[in-house]
């Protein structure tokens, strides 16, 4: 008690200076109103414009460089959003700078029509929001004339609110048209910039073969480029708009609630905002990876399309319908996930901005009827004005409430619209990154993963290294230039040759040497990794590939392909040029067969492989280049319409650089570049007529050496026989017919024949001796029943045996090794016993070219092309030594017994 009474009196005198301090704060504060709420309002708006700063601009981030944040790579692995090797997608300060920069795009001047379109939808915007203030003002005053029961008031009211129509019909209408026309504004200018680079300096091609960070670029140019303009375009709409709602709305509300309710209300609506905010899944990276799922589905498509021949001839529709539906039930799974995730934030987005911000803006617009202030006035009215004003006033700040709380909503929608735009964003930027890592020689492949880490590093060095190109020249100069594929195998090390006007080359060697390489160097769709290029300009050259190619237009622009038909008359050039072209190629009668020149078809099926080729040919003599490089372009046509081709060329002073295999276009070449597979390589000079005749030297050679394994079997057969001992002798008639040479063989023995030599038995009179073997061109060991002396040779075979120093030929025998029905035109008839052919076991040197009137040819895949010498470019003409088996079998041959 002693307590209590001691505190009482000091809780009293509290109590007391406080009620007089507050009594003396709302004295000042009723005297000040009107000056303090333009402070508050004031205060409320920069705030406002503080925070949409804040968001739009972020702080920078010093964990990571703009170019490291640009694209990060993902960890592969299930899908949970997040795409595998797909670019960075976020609303943070790395999407703002992206957006920035296209910006930069969409607006290059402040006179462009993009910078008209947007200042139009500004102003409609605005009206919009004007139009919005006075019909919830008219709202108002139509309740109150109804609760006062004034009619005149009430259909005046009315009549406005008809009158009202017409005006806001037409903003409505004009925000769709602006809003279409900014998208396709967008759409215009930025397909232009991209597309603009992505056909410049062969960045389409850089972009697909030696860089593979882009897939699809189809569909970011031609899909996401929409995607994005739409999506900007209409986000700023819905973020503007809404904006000016708030703003307006909340000025006016709080001229008539009061400030102070309004940023108490601003306060609790930026708690939830913020919690909103946290709960939002990341749309914008599920939208990412939706159109890449998206183009990976189509891109099968797109795949089956393009080799729907070889699938159909392999019948395999169902493993590519089994791959098909992989990438599309991806695709459909992810966006299901989406459906999903949008459900529970629908919710919980619904419930916080439709009914918890709902509820507080009751609360605000009974704040003028429940919160009186003796002596202070609300919106330049009263507080305790009639029945018909508080109802006005209820109806018109529960109006703008709703207004202002639907666009705090929209605001909040249009995060996730915005989370969506920085995935599009994403997806164009780094298509606009790696063109300029392109543009600039950085160009990135992944590479086969090796073990062997020097291996790793040799790449990594030679890619680092740059060699120098010299253009606006008359000649070819390769000085020690080493050809380099895209994934950093190295397929030769130094290439060095040099070719002046009217030296024609030709390239040969096998299959992945380097050949087509090279001339990806020439024409500058490979980069140089070292060394020295010396060539004329890329318009100096002109590439006629085996399968030429044919571009969408008429017949006129296949042969004048890529000028245009002004170009080509700018040349002097007419139709009756460009048919006389057509005629020197034997093909003039495309143009009445398929209807003119001005006929449009899909010229890669209207024309046969032929046909191509020689329209092929004819663009290169529309456009008469210093240098052709013609790989494989006369593999279709006849040998006179190839002779056509290459006189012409020829007279026209085109230099050709010709890839090919056929024999028949070496003497239209005077100098030879000639790789071996493993590295090397031979240049030298070219003469046609000697490099024939060692081509059919060598030729007969391999037919020769075709029979050695043949022959070896039979020497080694024979050597069995002579060695047996411990037998009884045997008669004279058995060992000559044991040394009975070999029937020629044919093709098809020549390549698949095995021998196999057993020692013959001692002759019995139940067993007589044999030589087992699994050709029937060799002959049995005979029997004594069955001596050879008694049968001709010439009934033992189909056709008669002849004898030609020595040696046992088939007369007759064609090129595959088949009988000419026993014709003889070459050798008279001989039909000697085998006891006159002792010595036809061993075949003399001096007689080794009658060998080769046995050998078949050699088939076409033995057949290699004969190198020149290397050093001087010296090649010997002189015959081939002859050719003794016994020393190419490494054995003595034995004598005769």
């Amino acid at each position: 008690m002693a307590l209590q009474s001691r505190l009482l009196p000091s809780w009293e005198l509290f109590k007391s200076k406080a009620m007089g301090r507050g009594i003396n704060f709302a004295m000042f504060y009723s005297r000040n109103y009107n000056r303090i709420q333009r402070v508050l309002i004031a205060l409320y708006f920069v705030g406002l414009l503080s925070g949409f700063a804040a968001i739009l601009m972020p702080k920078k981030s010093k964990k990571k460089s703009s170019e490291q944040q640009s694209v990060v790579p993902q960890k592969q692995g299930k899908r949970r959003g997040k795409a595998g090797g797909a670019p960075r997608v976020a609303v943070d300060q790395v999407f703002f700078q992206r957006l920035r920069f296209l910006l930069r795009i969409l607006f290059p001047s402040w006179r462009c029509k993009e910078v008209g379109l947007l200042v139009s939808f500004t102003a409609i915007l605005v009206i919009r929001t004007m139009l919005s203030l006075y019909v919830a003002d008219l709202d108002g005053r139509i309740v109150g004339s109804l609760v006062r029961g004034q009619k005149q008031a009430f259909f005046r009211n009315v009549m406005l609110w008809m009158g009202i129509a017409v005006p806001a019909v037409f903003t409505n209408s004009m925000i769709n048209y602006l809003s279409s026309a900014l998208s396709l504004a967008f759409r215009v200018r930025l397909t232009d910039y991209i597309q603009h680079r992505y056909l410049q300096n062969l960045t389409f091609y850089k972009l697909t073969n030696l860089d593979d960070r882009v897939k699809n670029a189809d569909q970011l140019i031609t899909v996401d480029v929409n995607l994005f303009s739409r999506a900007l375009s209409t986000l700023y709409g819905n973020i503007t708009l809404p904006l000016l709602d708030v703003i307006l709305y909340n000025y006016q509300l709080m001229r008539s609630v009061g400030a102070e309710t309004i940023i108490g209300t601003t306060f609790i609506i930026r708690l939830t905002a913020v919690l909103l905010q946290k709960l939002t899944p990341p749309f914008g990276q599920y939208a990412a990876t939706e159109q890449q799922l998206e183009g990976e589905y189509r891109f099968s498509h797109a795949r089956l399309i393009e080799n729907s021949e070889e699938v159909g001839f392999y019948r395999g529709q169902e493993l590519e319908k089994h791959l098909i539906d992989r990438y599309y039930f991806s695709l459909v799974k992810h966006v299901n996930r989406i459906f999903h995730v949008r459900i529970t934030h629908g919710m919980i987005e619904e419930g916080i901005v439709k009914w918890l911000w709902g509820a507080i803006g009751l609360v605000i617009c009974s704040a003028p009827v429940f919160l009186v202030v003796p002596g202070m006035s609300i919106g330049g009215g009263s507080n305790t004005g009639d029945m018909g004003s508080r109802t006005k006033m209820f109806v018109t700040n529960r109006r703008l409430l709703l207004s202002s709380s639907d666009a705090m909503g929209r605001i909040m929608y249009s995060y996730k619209e915005l989370s969506e735009l920085a995935g599009y964003t994403a997806r164009l930027m780094e298509l606009i990154e790696v063109m300029d890592d392109v543009e600039n020689g950085k160009a990135k492949k992944s590479q086969v993963s090796s073990t062997n880490e020097q291996e790793k590093l040799k790449k990594e060095q030679v890619f680092s290294q740059r060699g120098t190109i010299e253009e606006n020249s008359n000649e070819v100069i390769f000085d020690q230039v080493p050809i380099v594929s895209p994934n950093g195998d190295v397929l030769l090390e130094k290439l060095s040759f040099h070719i002046h006007p009217g030296q024609h080359l030709l390239i040969i060697g096998p299959n992945g040497c380097g050949k087509s390489s090279m001339f990806r160097i020439l024409g500058g769709l490979w980069p140089v990794y070292g060394g020295r290029v010396v060539k004329p300009s890329n318009a100096e050259f002109t590439y006629i590939p085996q399968r030429p190619y044919l571009s969408l237009g008429t017949l006129r622009d296949q042969i004048i392909y890529p000028d245009s038909v002004d170009e080509m008359h700018a040349k002097g050039v007419t139709d009756e040029q460009l048919f006389e072209i057509l005629k020197l190629l034997q093909i003039q009668n495309i143009v009445e067969r398929e209807g003119g020149w001005n006929v449009q078809r899909e010229w890669r099926d209207a024309l046969s492989g032929g046909d191509k080729q020689r329209i092929a040919m004819a663009r290169l003599f529309y456009h008469k280049p210093k240098y052709a490089i013609l790989d494989e372009c006369t593999s279709a046509v006849t040998l006179d319409i190839e002779r056509i081709m290459y006189d012409h060329a020829t007279e026209l002073g085109i230099t050709m650089m010709t890839v090919s295999h056929r024999p028949s276009l070496w003497k239209y070449h005077s100098h030879v570049l000639q790789y071996d597979g493993q590295g090397g390589y031979v240049f030298t000079e070219l003469d046609a007529d000697k490099r024939l005749k060692l081509q059919e030297e060598k030729q007969q050679l391999e037919q020769k050496l075709l029979l050695l394994p043949k022959w070896q079997e039979r020497k080694e057969e024979l050597e069995a026989i002579m060695a047996h001992r411990g037998h009884p002798r045997r008669s004279s008639s058995q060992i000559q017919a044991s040394a009975q040479p070999m029937e020629p063989l044919s093709a098809k023995d020549s390549g698949n024949s095995k021998i196999q030599a057993t020692p013959t038995p001692e002759p019995t009179a139940k067993h007589a001796p044999t030589t087992s073997a699994s050709s029937s061109s060799l002959p049995s060991e005979p029997n004594s029943q069955s001596p050879v002396e008694s049968k001709p040779a010439s009934q033992k075979s189909n056709a008669p045996i002849q004898q030609v120093n020595g040696v046992q030929v088939v007369p007759g025998t064609n090129r595959n090794g088949a009988s000419q029905g026993g014709k003889n035109r070459n050798a008279p008839s001989t039909k000697k016993s085998a006891t006159s052919n002792k010595k036809s076991v061993e075949t003399p040197s001096s007689q080794a070219k009658s060998v080769e009137t046995i050998a078949s040819p050699a088939p076409a895949a033995a057949t290699v092309n004969l190198p020149p010498a290397v050093g001087d470019g010296h090649v010997s003409t002189q015959p081939a030594p002859p050719i003794n088996i016994a020393e190419l079998s490494g054995k003595n041959t034995p004598s005769n017994p």
